[in-house]
């Protein structure tokens, strides 16, 4: 496998000279590119040794005039990896544009391109910052998070590089073998939605969001990119930079979400509790209590997963999720009709140890053609039933 590793002028160099070494212990041929800038932070020299390849910073060398293609390099590369990659450099990426090298490589890449943020605090949580690492991303561009710690600066935040081993260990898994969903998009909609009544009530639900988790977990496990899109869940997100938390309270809030990165999405899987009814009005201010009767008067929320299945593109997958207090599966049946839903996942409360609330599931698998139901298990062994279910009957469409 080959990487090209590109550096640029950053403090955090350091860990790419790291990084490096990290590959080349598990047998990933690198190749380095620099910024001009980057020679402040970090000899060529150093990271020549470490890749056992030459280096290029600029696109012809002044010496003898020999060219650097951007091209070729893009070609050779499997996974081209900015690290550290400045606010300078992700804010001109953002744009389009290419004044050197690395800029130019990152263009002409037809390999998958991942950054890792390297910067101070107050920079990285600009909303510059911000806006341009969302821009990449819907881009398919991979973002590994940075973390919080202490900073060059001398302040504590978000902003230090990711460790190379935790990069190193995110390449190896992107090369793994086994992985049925790597380079799938994946969307889960999870946890519950809110619906503001004034500003210290709300109409839910029980869920806590652990059905999802184990899904995202389960795909994360596959090789997939996910995208959770995430209400109130009462449990904690596995760590991985291949998972992007969108998080959303109310309805419509998911409603726009879905929106956004269903269309990216190779498969969506609508876990979520949503609210079915929100109040036609909520108060800005907290309804005061009086000793009578008060009216709230409801309006419908919206159906994502319907709503998700009138833009279906030829070739998505989409899963649904019904919770019915009747073991009768029949309303699964027609829900999935009706949303257009390739399977349905339903699980009734009338199953002791199933529903909100608990470690276990027990489900039935709905297709048009088929019902498929399971003993009762951990969240995290159904979740492998339905992914597995997924990948053996449909990964040829998502292909």
């Amino acid at each position: 496998m080959n990487v090209i590793v590109a550096v640029t002028g950053s403090i955090a160099a350091y860990k790419a000279a790291v990084l490096v070494r990290e590959l080349r212990k598990r047998d990933i041929s690198v190749r380095v590119i620099m910024t001009p800038k980057s020679k402040d932070f970090i000899s060529p020299l150093t990271m020549a040794t470490l890749s056992s390849n030459p280096v290029a910073v600029e696109n012809f060398s002044p010496e003898n005039g020999s060219w650097n293609s951007h091209i070729s390099l893009g070609l050779w590369a499997d996974l081209m990896i900015v690290a550290p990659a400045t606010a300078n450099t992700i804010s001109k990426m953002a744009c389009g544009i290419a004044d050197n090298l690395v800029l130019d490589t990152c263009l002409s890449c037809r390999a998958p391109v991942w950054v890792a943020p390297a910067m101070d605090v107050d920079m990285y949580e600009n909303v510059a910052t911000q806006d341009n690492l969302r821009t990449l991303s819907l881009r398919g561009i991979r973002i590994i998070e940075p973390v919080s710690g202490f900073l060059a600066s001398g302040l504590t935040g978000k902003g230090r590089m990711a460790e190379p081993e935790v990069i190193a260990n995110e390449i190896e898994t992107f090369f793994g073998f086994n992985r049925k969903l790597k380079g799938k998009k994946i969307l889960v909609t999870l946890g519950a939605t809110r619906e503001k009544i004034d500003p210290v009530r709300f109409i839910s639900n029980y869920s806590t969001g652990r059905m999802g988790i184990a899904i995202i977990k389960q795909l994360l496990s596959y090789g997939a990119e996910v995208y959770a899109i995430a209400a109130k869940t009462e449990v904690g997100f596995p760590e991985s930079s291949f998972l992007h938390i969108i998080n959303v309270e109310s309805a419509d809030q998911m409603l726009d979400a879905a929106k956004q990165y269903f269309p990216l999405s190779d498969c969506s899987f609508f876990t979520a509790a949503v609210a079915d009814y929100r109040p036609k009005c909520s108060s800005e201010s907290k309804i005061k209590r009086k000793y009578s009767d008060l009216s709230l008067e409801l309006v419908a929320n919206p159906d994502i997963s319907f709503e998700m299945g009138k833009i279906k593109g030829k070739g998505q997958l989409t899963i649904g999720f019904a919770l019915e207090t009747s073991p009768d599966c029949s309303l699964a049946s027609e829900k999935l009709r009706n949303k257009n839903l390739d399977a349905i996942i339903f699980n009734s409360l009338s199953d002791s140890g199933a529903g909100f609330g608990f470690d276990t599931n027990k489900i039935t698998i709905v297709t048009s053609d088929n019902h498929i139901s399971f003993d009762l298990k951990s969240k995290d062994e159904v979740a492998k039933d339905i992914v597995n279910f997924v990948v053996d009957n449909y990964l040829n469409q998502l292909d």
